[in-house]
């Protein structure tokens, strides 16, 4: 029997056309990123932040930097999924609501804290490393929660991403590591691609 996640995965698309007559409230866009939020990150970091581009100038401006593709413009919202570099030196607040319900213990807590600190300090590499892994997860969650309400989605990598940066002040500490456009679909997306066999890319040991 197939289960309703199963439906999602074996029906979400990567659309190229969008619905441009179709928008969305606040509300909607505030829950999409409430759903994505509760992918998992590294020592619970959420090393992540979110742009909504929903604006009609605010889509002006990331077309060019998006080389013209039209879907950033015609989707409800396009939202800039950025990592968050240096995310270990805010863990104890992101971790400190987790002891406060009760969920996690004061001495794991300060214990991921410090191991954290030795594994990302000085480290740009996995810090960037860490930031992209974060906000790549989260991104899945939030196609996958757009899936669910009957909306599509195409993650993006192809942007100039410095011309991003500087165009939507990003901080020197985030990097936008891609582009998400969501909203109703329109007429000529393709159906969902084959993928490559499991024998090809799962090896039992």
């Amino acid at each position: 029997m197939k289960t309703a996640l199963q439906a999602l995965l074996e029906a979400r698309i990567s659309a190229n056309h969008f619905d441009a007559s179709h928008g969305m409230e606040r509300g909607e866009v505030e829950r999409l990123i409430q759903l994505a939020t509760l992918a998992p990150s590294a020592y619970h970091m959420q090393n992540w932040r979110f742009i909504a581009v929903q604006s009609a100038e605010a889509k002006a401006r990331l077309l060019p930097l998006a080389f013209g593709q039209r879907k950033v413009a015609e989707a409800a919202v396009t939202f800039i999924c950025c990592g968050v570099l240096g995310g270990h030196r805010d863990l104890p607040q992101r971790l400190q609501p987790a002891v406060d319900a009760g969920v996690m213990p004061g001495s794991i807590s300060d214990a991921w804290i410090r191991a954290a600190a030795s594994g990302h300090e000085g480290k740009p590499q996995t810090q960037r490393d860490e930031a992209v892994r974060s906000v790549s997860l989260a991104a899945m969650s939030l196609m996958l929660a757009a899936q669910e309400q009957g909306l599509a989605s195409c993650p993006m990598g192809g942007f100039d991403a410095a011309g991003v940066a500087r165009a939507f002040g990003l901080p020197e500490n985030e990097i936008p590591v891609l582009l998400l456009p969501v909203g109703r679909a329109a007429e000529g997306n393709w159906a969902q691609k084959p993928r490559r066999p499991v024998a090809e890319v799962l090896e039992l040991v």
